[in-house]
């Protein structure tokens, strides 16, 4: 029998204070999809780093083709045929499309010791046909959208296929958590036409489409490997059961907690409009009331939401809080009137990943914490400390930097900086995104907290399915323009085919 193309013996590596892979064993065969899941933390994002270098384990062995390596960085990762699309986008904004692509490969298109960009350009255009996105390989990654932006992600992953005579694995970290439905289904054919000469590894939190696209599974919980399963013997329900050690919560969006919002209109847009973003929006929004907003991308909801808190003012129209009618220069301004934003990119907007844990959940409202103009870290550490336990973050300690947690305990700190800070509005810009369904459960938890204590919420779901089970209202919209609004009371929720026709 051929030997798998890539596999791991007995791989553990720890890091203070936490145990991130533990005696991991794990193997991809010639041109098969492994899916690997679990909850955040459970080391799926750690093994890969392992795969790609960037990680040396303590223990165990790697093999490629059945002989042994040591894979001391991506580049060595690279040339022995294993290329990583990151969770969180490694592309350089001020780089164009094609620099990107062959980052680190610039010498391949030296002619007389100068970089030719038309050659560089042609090869970029034939790679990004693979993923058939249509750009200019000359256009600049900061003017792309953030979905475009991982399509070229993984436009740079699949330039090994060209390049390596042997095995190529792509290791593919949440790839879609960014995209919407149509862009999943593109990239599922890519990926069954890539197994001709290739091998993938996919992590993805939607276990649905885990069960969809791989040949086999491999459940991570605790760093260990703890169940390895063929896809089609498995459910959705079975994999949250192997992930989290118990049945998916037959409750999941705690719709039993729903409760009608108070006649107290805490905000409310009358005419609100933004030159080529959007148009006319009008709705009040009450005390204890979650509003989901639904579109897909480009449908204007996201600078609506960016807009409320602060980041891009209105050309015209109204916006009032709590009875006065405000203009927001900066999202300072929109925070100090109780609006606060969970931004859609956590890392690059929503924390400061070399601050500690303590210093991101007090960042919003630091002048609490100040005294003389000395900062009081015991009253820092004790706030930090309360909400660690109620939100059932993992860390190892108040003092840890939040850029080493796993991405659920990060939106868990995001979620607590607002908490901390006493907002009366959150805007939440896809909250779930990139997280298990474990910390989903936690988070929608928390959600229907905020509101019983009179918080009000306006909500980008990751899907429609989030969308309509946590809403009381959903507005609809399509190209800048609210096109329907639901009513989305317990025991008589919306269908999802009626929001998608006024989407389209």
């Amino acid at each position: 029998m051929m030997p798998p193309v890539l596999e791991l013996r007995g791989v553990s590596k720890s890091f203070p204070g936490v145990k991130a892979l533990d005696d991991v064993s794990f193997a991809i065969n010639k041109s098969e999809v492994v899916g690997l899941i679990g909850e955040n933390g459970a080391g799926k994002s750690s093994l890969l780093k392992v795969l790609n270098g960037i990680y040396q384990p303590d223990r165990g062995e790697i093999l490629v083709n059945g002989q042994a390596i040591r894979i001391v960085s991506p580049r060595l990762a690279f040339d022995s045929g294993i290329a990583m699309v990151f969770q969180e986008q490694s592309i350089l904004p001020t780089l164009t499309v094609a620099e990107n692509i062959f980052l680190g490969r610039e010498e391949e298109f030296l002619r007389y010791g100068l970089i030719s960009k038309a050659r560089m350009n042609e090869a970029a255009a034939v790679e990004l046909k693979k993923v058939r996105l249509a750009c200019h390989p000359g256009t600049r990654c900061a003017d792309l959208s953030f979905a475009d932006r991982q399509m070229v992600e993984i436009a740079k992953a699949l330039s090994l296929d060209s390049r390596i005579k042997g095995d190529v694995t792509i290791l593919l970290d949440e790839p879609t958590s960014v995209v919407e439905r149509k862009e999943v289904d593109l990239l599922f054919e890519i990926v069954r036409d890539l197994k001709q000469r290739a091998s993938i590894v996919f992590i993805s939190h939607r276990l649905e489409e885990v069960l969809d696209i791989s040949d086999r599974v491999y459940v991570m919980r605790d760093g260990k490997v703890v169940k390895e399963l063929g896809s089609g013997e498995a459910t959705v329900k079975d994999l949250h059961q192997h992930m989290v050690g118990r049945q998916l919560h037959h409750e999941y969006y705690r719709e039993a907690r729903q409760a009608a919002p108070s006649s107290q209109v805490v905000l409310s847009c009358n005419g609100l409009c933004k030159e080529g973003a959007f148009s006319n929006i009008s709705f009040p929004l009450h005390a204890g009331e979650i509003i989901g907003i639904a579109g897909v991308i480009g449908s204007g909801r996201e600078d609506l939401a960016r807009c409320l808190a602060g980041h891009s003012p209105a050309d015209r129209g109204t916006l009032t809080v709590d009875g006065s009618v405000v203009r927001f220069g900066a999202p300072h301004e929109a925070a100090r009137k109780g609006i606060g934003l969970v931004p859609s990119e956590r890392k690059t907007e929503g924390q400061v990943s070399a601050f500690t844990v303590a210093e991101n959940m007090t960042l919003a409202a630091l002048p609490k914490y100040v005294a003389s103009g000395i900062l009081r870290f015991a009253a820092e550490h004790a706030t930090a400390q309360e909400w660690i336990g109620r939100l059932k973050i993992k860390t190892p300690s108040t003092a840890t930097m939040v850029g080493s947690l796993s991405g659920g305990n990060q939106q868990k700190v995001v979620l607590a900086k607002w908490r901390v800070a006493g907002v009366r509005v959150l805007i939440l810009d896809h909250p779930t995104r990139g997280i298990d369904v474990g910390a989903k459960e936690d988070v929608y938890e928390l959600v229907r907290d905020m509101t019983a204590e009179g918080m009000a919420v306006i909500l980008l779901g990751d899907t429609l399915e989030e969308v309509i089970g946590l809403s009381n209202r959903i507005l609809v919209m399509r190209d800048g323009e609210v096109t329907a609004t639901f009513e989305a009371p317990p025991g008589g929720k919306p269908a999802q085919v009626d929001l998608i026709r006024h989407m389209v």
